[in-house]
């Protein structure tokens, strides 16, 4: 029996911000995600999370790149070099279309990162990608999501659902070319 060794390539854009840097995930970053996912600041999401889904959800934007093109970004403060989270498209199997999603780690909210790099992703989903306008799927008590979206300019288009957990259905304004 032969074996055949197939390598895949994931070409993920970098974008830069003022103070941020959108990039690839890496192993580099599983504390950072391991912190996040085992805290309460998870729990919009359906963490806190066992140690194995911390690890699935480490490599899935990987597999997301790869498949769809698009996918999480790992945000890095460009000063420090710090994770400050993830951000970026994701269209699962069970979503009802590409989704701006967002995950702000301790430290690092109330500073604008988030609106700065969400802005960045939405700005590249449109012109780069052809994607949107694109939606966030937000937990209605998740008020810090919901604020972020609505200074974003999104706006609640329906209620839906997410495997089983209510959520709002933000529509973001389409990006001008």
């Amino acid at each position: 029996m032969q074996t055949q060794v197939a390598t895949i390539l994931v070409k993920v854009p970098v974008l830069e911000t003022g103070r941020l840097r959108l990039r690839e995930p890496r192993l580099d970053d599983w504390d950072a995600v391991r912190a996040f996912g085992l805290s309460e600041r998870s729990r919009y999401i359906g963490g806190p999370f066992e140690e194995w889904q911390i690890w699935t959800s480490l490599l899935a934007p990987i597999g997301h790149w790869a498949v769809r093109g698009y996918g999480f970004w790992t945000v890095e403060e460009k000063a420090t070099g710090r994770v400050t989270g993830r951000l970026g498209v994701i269209n699962h199997i069970d979503w009802p279309e590409p989704e701006l999603g967002w995950q702000i780690y301790e430290g690092f909210e109330g500073k604008g990162m988030a609106y700065e790099a969400a802005m960045a992703a939405r700005a590249h989903a449109a012109t780069a990608m052809g994607l949107g306008p694109l939606i966030s799927q937000i937990h209605p008590d998740n008020i810090r999501s919901r604020r972020l979206a609505e200074r974003m300019g999104a706006v609640i288009e329906r209620e839906g659902e997410v495997r089983g957990t209510p959520c709002l259905i933000y529509r973001h304004p389409a990006e001008a070319a």
